[in-house]
């Protein structure tokens, strides 16, 4: 597997307002003569597709085209991507599916890029997660989180 891109401490993370996952399906799906359909598992691995937008001020959006060119070869070349899942704030392997859209000038002073990225692999919870005792933990984790920040002592 080839390494991937960094992302570049220049380019801020996608805008996180109305963005949204589109796994891509594992299920294989046999029709029959009799119109019953049979579904089964194709795959372990599939990717996931996401819509992303960057807000860009002058140049860092001419950055961006050119990183976009340059570095990830047209959008071919897999990058480390930070986004928001719902697991939480982390870098997800990526790629761009197709060439971005823009840019676009919005609000007089910035300039607007969209994109599909395709996920490696789908942002899921490890194998096991959702036995007992680990789904209790993960359910309960805010409340863990929300207790320790605010009864913490301090020192």
């Amino acid at each position: 597997m080839a390494a991937s891109v960094p992302y570049p401490s220049w380019l801020p993370e996608p805008l996180q307002d109305g963005y949204g996952f589109k796994p891509v399906s594992p299920l294989l799906v046999d029709q029959f003569t009799s119109g019953r359909t049979q579904s089964r598992r194709g795959s372990l691995s599939t990717p996931t597709r996401v819509s992303v937008t960057w807000l860009l001020v002058d140049p860092v959006a001419a950055l961006f085209e050119k990183w976009f060119q340059e570095d990830l070869y047209d959008g071919a070349a897999w990058f480390l991507c930070r986004l928001r899942t719902p697991l939480g704030m982390d870098y997800y392997r990526s790629r761009f599916s197709d060439i971005y859209e823009g840019p676009t000038l919005v609000e007089g002073n910035y300039w607007q890029f969209t994109a599909t990225l395709e996920l490696f692999r789908r942002p899921l919870l490890a194998d096991g997660s959702t036995k007992e005792p680990d789904a209790s933990f993960i359910l309960g984790s805010s409340l863990v989180d929300l207790s320790a920040n605010r009864e913490w002592p301090t020192s």
